[in-house]
């Protein structure tokens, strides 16, 4: 038997045990791995997936992180999952976190991304040489210092795309982690960094020094088609458009655009998102409900191709169930891609039906949900 039958057939057996003896068995078959790696002196070469009770804080990390900052940090998890893992060292039966704190702390205090890693994280153990304490605190101001800072100028580059894109402030400040108030900011064109000046407005953002952007030239000369064509809303000339005023819009009264609910909290609002995604029988009945009551937010939105009408759907459904608002989007990473795809698939059935009764063509999966120009709204 060669060495990649001998993997085919522990992965077998590794596939039917219980997820704390895999997790176990996979740690242990990474460690010996790790023994006979040409890259053994590298702390990445194993990564040791453990429970979150275990990793444990230290008390010297002069690294402090802005409410909208950890938002930003939870946001990015949930999307792109752990990309990085926490460094430790062993202290007793724990691992102290040298670097990564804010990492493990949104894996412990995030009810979605505990859900996404099952209570585990994944941890990385610094060298032997690296383990009294002064270089380990030594080790964790050079990580932090490592970093650096978020650039003004990129990020308003950023933002000003999605702007472009027909994004709302409030989309963006949800998608980024980041305040209404510094979407407001970013979107200045001139005095940009002067604005950023006040510390207490952000201490993640500093402006670039010595930069020469060169003066602003205002134009002179006329505009043509092919520029004007370049920069004009996608619907401009869409006959088949509808539009109604916001005084008519039926989701309004459903907490559609509110920023909290009542009773339930922000986390208990996601998992409830990730709760009817999930049960596609209540979530079809739930938008063929929403598109038989709101007709004139259905028209308003269903209409216009520039934006994620699969998305809006899935919202529309959330609110209209539990008056939920739209900002309580992120359960939807909690689904797997088998679940997503069942719930996609769901949304655009009736978005079809609803489009083919209106004598407007039908589109795709990849049309609605506007592949390669916005990401999900889910």
């Amino acid at each position: 038997m060669d060495y990649k039958e001998q993997v085919t057939k522990i992965a077998c057996d590794i596939a039917a045990m219980p997820l704390p003896e895999k997790v176990e068995a996979l740690n242990q078959i990474r460690e010996i791995l790790h023994q006979v790696s040409p890259f053994k002196n590298e702390p990445v070469d194993f990564v040791k997936w453990v429970k979150n009770e275990v990793v444990v804080s230290n008390d010297y990390n002069p690294n402090k992180v802005a409410p909208p900052e950890m938002q930003l940090l939870e946001v990015s998890i949930l999307n792109d999952g752990y990309t990085q893992p926490i460094v430790t060292f062993p202290h007793g039966d724990d691992v102290e976190v040298i670097d990564g704190f804010h990492r493990s702390r949104v894996g412990k205090e995030s009810i979605l991304v505990k859900q996404r890693v099952q209570g585990f994280l994944p941890t990385v153990i610094i060298r032997p040489e690296v383990q009294d304490r002064n270089s380990r605190i030594a080790s964790t101001i050079r990580h932090n210092r490592a970093r650096g800072k978020h650039q003004v100028s990129a990020m308003s580059e950023i933002v000003i795309e999605l702007k472009n894109r027909n994004w709302t402030n409030q989309r963006i400040a949800r998608e980024l982690g980041m305040d209404e108030d510094e979407i407001l900011r970013l979107c200045q064109v001139s005095g940009l960094e002067g604005l950023f000046s006040d510390k207490d407005f952000n201490r993640a953002w500093i402006a670039v020094d010595d930069v020469d952007n060169g003066a602003f030239e205002p134009f002179e000369g006329e505009v043509n088609e092919d520029d004007m064509q370049e920069h004009r809303i996608p619907n401009e000339k869409d006959e088949t458009r509808i539009f109604h005023h916001y005084e008519k819009w039926e989701a309004v009264a459903y907490n559609f655009f509110g920023s909290n609910h009542k009773t339930m909290s922000k986390q208990q609002c996601e998992y409830k998102y990730f709760e009817l995604l999930s049960d596609i029988d209540l979530f079809t009945k739930t938008m063929n409900k929403v598109i038989e009551e709101w007709p004139n937010s259905c028209e308003h939105n269903l209409t216009n191709r520039s934006m994620n009408r699969i998305a809006w759907l899935g919202q529309a459904s959330l609110a209209y169930a539990y008056q939920i608002p739209s900002c309580f989007s992120a359960g939807y990473q909690l689904l797997t891609e088998e679940q997503k795809f069942a719930a996609n698939s769901a949304a655009l059935e009736v978005l079809n039906k609803w489009l083919l009764e209106r004598g407007i063509q039908q589109v795709t999966l990849d049309e609605a949900l506007l592949v390669n120009r916005q990401v999900e709204l889910y």
